[in-house]
């Protein structure tokens, strides 16, 4: 049931990354990948602040923060590079 949850979360907090950073998206599968990945980048960034979540709604901002800070930070890199 776990895996289902972060999956779930990881497709949310994808999503709303998309929106929050006025992108179009990035599918089902991509945006699942931005969430998940993001969810690890949260977890690091609120980990080193001290700073922990705790269920489905803390586990989603997290998420989304961190899939934020990632798409931020792969624009930067994408347009740094052109």
């Amino acid at each position: 049931m776990h895996l289902f949850w972060s999956i779930v979360i990881g497709i949310a907090a994808g999503w709303l990354s998309g929106k929050i950073m006025k992108g179009r998206g990035f599918g089902l599968l991509g945006d699942l990948i931005v969430g998940v990945v993001g969810a690890v980048v949260g977890d690091v960034l609120f980990g080193a602040l001290g700073l922990h979540a705790e269920g489905l709604l803390g586990n989603l901002i997290v998420a989304t923060a961190g899939a934020v800070v990632l798409i931020f930070a792969v624009r930067i890199i994408s347009n740094h590079s052109r």
